[in-house]
């Protein structure tokens, strides 16, 4: 394993920044990327790194993302954050490392017609990075894209190159019910949304039970309830926030429907008013086929790499799929962890590190697999 790459990924650990907050971060990455390539800042805190030709046959997007999260790191690692509740707990810090030492690595002669751009993304976490970048012109020029994320729900070796949708659509749903306050000994004479949330809350249960194909994934998950504070009141109003996660987007425009019937059947039941905000971050992370074969092919070529999954997903989202929204490309899932390991967005989040190794060397091996392929 390289220590350039350790080193790199721990001196990044050690600064994480919220999305379009990563100026330390950038700076960092710019001084490892010294003298390569032809660099541009863009989406206010990212970078781009073209290699090869200005005017190629085709190009090829390879990307990492910045952001951390604002989580206080209980790791007690020697390299752990040193920015008060920040911490890079869902690897972004791995992402960066092995993307910038894979740069470093390119042979620029090699590439031929094919040209190859590093796409370091801010921002990932639900602010909306990738759709900045793709608006700053992130994918001009660009026929195809691949990105890695580390996994620690599976074991260093295994990669998850799954067929079609491999990360899911995310959806924040917020439900404001009005009801009619009053005193706690006198129900009759209110209209109790604490009540009209418990029924909707148990109501809701039956969306994806009952309006999804059994064969689609969806899952509804309320997450939080705000009402009251006082025992003897009954409140004016509740809230209740969750989310909707789903692969196929017209299961999502189903789920939606039925979410809002529900709803507008609870308020008619319990003589309140809901509204329903649907407000959605990203769209499910969806591979393209083809692309999908040059990395099975290069996974096969990276040494380390023992066991691939192609029907492995999870209702976690990435905005990588507004890329994929745009350009043909591939998402893979690199094992960081196993048994034992702390999830993602874990204040004691942690990777073995043996996937830096793998993350960088796959990235390579798709450049040379796409350039056979495609150059």
């Amino acid at each position: 394993m390289s220590h350039d790459l350790i080193g790199l990924r721990r001196a990044l650990h050690q600064i994480p920044e919220l999305g379009f907050e990563e100026e330390e971060t950038r700076a960092l990455l710019i001084e490892s990327l010294r003298g390569l390539g032809r660099q541009r800042l863009i989406a206010r805190t990212g970078i781009t790194v073209d290699f090869g030709s200005s005017e190629p046959a085709r190009r090829l997007l390879l990307r990492a993302d910045m952001d951390g999260l604002p989580i206080q790191e209980e790791t007690g690692l020697p390299y752990a954050s040193t920015h008060p509740e920040r911490m890079h707990a869902c690897g972004h810090d791995a992402h960066m490392a092995a993307l910038a030492v894979a740069c470093g690595r390119l042979d620029e002669s090699t590439l031929g017609d094919v040209a190859v751009r590093a796409l370091f993304q801010p921002a990932e976490e639900g602010q909306g990075g990738a759709r900045l970048a793709i608006e700053e012109g992130a994918l001009e020029g660009v026929d195809a894209a691949f990105g890695i994320h580390v996994w620690n729900e599976l074991p260093v070796g295994t990669v998850a190159l799954t067929r079609g949708g491999i990360m899911a659509g995310v959806v924040e749903v917020e439900f404001v019910i009005q009801g009619r306050g009053g005193h706690g000994a006198l129900p009759h004479r209110a209209a109790d949304p604490i009540v009209a949330a418990a029924q909707l809350i148990l109501a809701l249960q039956t969306v994806v039970s009952r309006n999804a194909d059994p064969s689609d994934p969806v899952v509804v998950t309320l997450g939080a309830i705000q009402a009251g504070d006082a025992f003897n009141v009954i409140p004016d109003q509740a809230r209740l926030l969750g989310t909707v996660r789903a692969f196929d987007p017209a299961v999502e425009v189903e789920v939606e429907m039925a979410v809002r019937r529900v709803a507008a059947g609870v308020a008619q039941a319990s003589e309140t008013s809901i509204e329903v905000h649907w407000k959605r971050y990203t769209i499910p992370t969806v591979n393209d086929d083809e692309v999908r074969s040059i990395v099975l092919e290069a996974a096969s070529r990276v040494e380390g790499i023992d066991t691939v999954l192609e029907d492995y997903r999870t209702m976690a989202g990435e905005d990588f799929g507004e890329i994929l929204e745009r350009v043909p490309g591939c998402f893979a899932l690199v094992g960081s962890g196993g048994e034992g390991a702390e999830p993602h967005h874990s204040p004691r989040f942690e990777i073995d590190e043996e996937a830096l190794s793998l993350c960088r060397d796959l990235h390579l091996a798709v450049v040379d697999v796409y350039v056979e392929r495609r150059g």
